[in-house]
């Protein structure tokens, strides 16, 4: 378990952090959140004035925060969180969008959903049960989207008594198993939602922890991982050809920088073809630059009249991944229908899109507790496996771990274009809990 720089760091104003949450059912995650944005003055009048109706229509005194995140009619007669609710707000410290997740087991997917471009991901317990099953899972899906940081809050600490046992029994519980998975960071911080304790105000009950609150370590926790240290990796979205009497030769290779930086002179690789060339030019905006970096979105022109389309990928020469017709990923599946071994698919990799065939599926996450789909040969609906994809024509795919954006890709039917499943390329991550 690491510590924060709380009170202590110098975050930079301009900065915008992403993170979601997760928690089992009644872990109090909505809860959380509300206090969050209501204890941060991130709450409008008119949505303050509509939760107080809403509460006193439920016969509470006071107003439940929970209503702030579940919008949906059956999230309120429910008293659960189904869709991913996503929420802006910023303090004078930084920005930041929320994803708040679903904590059910058949919400998954939605998780995934909500922590996949996430840097930040806040996993709550509640005190009085500790380190369940489903805390396990979302832990996992942590590790699996290779999100940067975790913060544990260990909530409903007022019902434990505020027993500082109780939460380093927790803590320490959580941060081994987070750390077989693989998960780089946890920060642990006792809570009450309910209360306020720890959430955006220190806590008077727990003079035992001298940590950050949670907009403390929000605030302070250090944003982005710098993509301009990786090799190179430009997508190509649209070959640009305007062929008018004052641009009648150009030909430009426009796309948003996914990693690394590009330098006028430089030699580049087409891939999957393999050409080779300079380049010759850099625009960004209309105006030519000396060299651009992720994640900035450009132009490319090269010495060479090369054949380059959309979908392909410009990588430096020598530092580019190895172009091949299967894929070893995990993959998380979405769909309601299962997806089968011999399945067709399409599979979209950044700008690209090629036919593919499910070859194999070696393996689905299992944690006690969770009963995986008997048929071996099939994933259903939130279920997140190892397999084999075989594409009809080479594709070259970062490993996830190495770039959440060039070693992603998507699953999808071709008859009706729904997405399948979400895949992230590479050796699997905690080879302990799959099965």
């Amino acid at each position: 378990m690491t510590g924060s720089t709380g009170r202590w760091g110098d975050p930079s104003a301009t900065a915008l952090l992403r993170f979601a949450t997760a928690g089992s059912v009644d872990d109090g995650k909505s809860t959380l959140v509300g206090r969050l944005l209501y204890d941060s003055k991130s709450v409008l009048a008119d949505q303050l004035e509509a939760i107080e109706r809403a509460s006193h229509h439920r016969g509470q005194d006071a107003p439940d925060l929970a209503l702030l995140t579940d919008g949906l009619r059956a999230e309120r007669e429910q008293g659960i969180t189904i869709d991913v609710a996503y929420r802006y707000f910023a303090t004078a410290r930084r920005r930041f969008i929320l994803a708040d997740t679903p904590g059910h087991v058949q919400y998954t997917r939605n998780m995934v959903t909500g922590a996949s471009t996430a840097e930040l991901a806040v996993v709550l317990v509640d005190a009085r049960n500790g380190v369940v099953e489903q805390t396990r899972r979302h832990a996992a899906v942590a590790a699996l989207l290779r999100v940067p940081h975790v913060v544990l809050a260990v909530n409903k600490m007022d019902l434990a008594g505020y027993e500082a046992r109780v939460f380093d029994r927790i803590a320490e519980e959580f941060t081994a198993y987070a750390a077989e998975l693989g998960v780089p960071e946890v920060t642990a911080i006792p809570v009450s939602a309910l209360v306020g304790d720890n959430v955006v105000q220190p806590s008077a009950n727990m003079d035992w922890y001298s940590g950050p609150t949670v907009l403390e370590h929000l605030e302070t926790v250090p944003v982005g991982h710098d993509l301009t240290g990786c090799h190179g990796r430009l997508p190509v979205q649209y070959v640009i050809r305007p062929q008018t009497a004052e641009h009648p030769d150009y030909r430009g290779y426009a796309g948003q920088i996914a990693a690394g930086t590009f330098r006028v002179g430089e030699e580049v690789t087409v891939l999957p073809s393999g050409a080779t060339s300079r380049i010759s030019g850099i625009d960004v905006l209309g105006e030519p630059v000396g060299q651009a970096r992720a994640p900035q979105s450009v132009t490319l022109l090269l010495e060479d009249d090369i054949d380059v389309a959309r979908g392909d990928l410009l990588v430096p020469s020598g530092n580019g991944p190895v172009a091949r017709r299967d894929v070893e990923a995990t993959i998380c599946h979405v769909a309601d229908a299962p997806l089968a071994v011999g399945q067709r698919v399409l599979l979209k990799h950044t700008t690209r899109t090629v036919r593919a065939v499910v070859a194999e599926i070696r393996s689905r996450l299992v944690l006690d507790g969770i009963v995986a789909h008997p048929e071996p040969g099939q994933l259903v609906a939130n279920d997140i496996g190892r397999v084999r994809i075989r594409t009809a024509e080479p594709l070259a795919v970062d490993a996830y771990a190495d770039s959440r954006r060039t070693g992603s890709f998507l699953l999808i039917d071709p008859a009706d274009g729904t997405t399948l499943a979400a895949g992230m390329a590479g050796p699997a991550f905690g080879a302990a809990v799959t099965a």
